[in-house]
């Protein structure tokens, strides 16, 4: 199978504008998730709106698609990047792997783990989960939980506690079933990475604030891995101090 993996970098932000370009030991954000990305996959770009990013990415040597500013989501702008990057190469990628571009530790190991979920035929997009080992996670609406069938195929994302344990405290839930949470990166046959972009908004999706709902109204299979690896995403300045004080920079 083909792969192509598609990085996509906004400038704007509200909570820390020119993210994608914050220094972390001598390389900007990008450089380092565009690096770990190479380790696992022979086609990487970076789709962005800004020449900003372009020219940082054009510095170290890595490849940029410019996407629309318009996109309503990081869905839609890889869909873009996606169309055009096949034109370019004249290849037929058979899926397309979104890559987080604010996770600088994302690891090889987890885009393989994607790229396995494809091996069933049925699978039209992929993600990522990890088992919930801190009580407090489970009733974190910040923390995305999914459950799933015997085969990992998702059935529901919540920011609530799902499953919910019934008669029991709920200091002991997690002795009691096992609850997994949502680890945000996506792959999707190329097909259904077209297709999705086209639906509407769903009432689930809406409620929760979760795309991925939007899919699973609509019948697509979500195939889920379980990995090991935490996702250390910096969406602040002070996520990016705190990692500093971990001292995994």
């Amino acid at each position: 199978m083909k792969f192509l993996g598609i990085i996509p970098a906004r400038f704007a932000s509200t909570r820390f504008p020119g993210k994608p370009l914050a220094d972390i030991n001598g390389k900007p954000m990008i450089q380092r998730v565009y690096e770990q990305a190479l380790k696992a996959l022979d086609h990487v770009y970076i789709a962005t709106d800004d020449k900003r990013i372009e020219e940082a990415v054009s510095s170290f040597g890595g490849e940029t698609i410019m996407t629309s500013p318009d996109h309503q989501s990081g869905t839609d702008r890889i869909a873009e990047a996606a169309n055009y990057i096949t034109k370019k190469l004249k290849i037929n990628f058979d899926v397309v792997i979104n890559i987080q571009g604010d996770e600088p530790f994302i690891q090889p190991e987890q885009i393989q783990s994607l790229k396995s979920c494809f091996d069933n035929p049925g699978t039209q997009i992929a993600t990522l989960i990890k088992s919930i080992t801190n009580p407090a996670e489970i009733f974190d609406p910040n923390k995305v939980k999914v459950v799933i069938t015997k085969d990992n195929r998702a059935l529901y994302f919540s920011r609530s506690p799902i499953p919910f344990i019934r008669g029991k405290e709920q200091k002991n839930w997690l002795s009691q079933n096992n609850f997994y949470k949502h680890i945000g990166m996506y792959a999707y046959r190329f097909e259904a990475l077209l297709n999705v972009t086209k639906l509407d908004q769903s009432k689930l999706e809406i409620a929760e604030s979760l795309e991925q709902l939007r899919w699973l109204e609509n019948g697509y299979w979500i195939q889920t891995e379980i990995t090991e690896h935490e996702s250390i995403g910096i969406d602040t300045p002070e996520d990016l101090i705190r990692v500093k004080e971990m001292g995994l920079l």
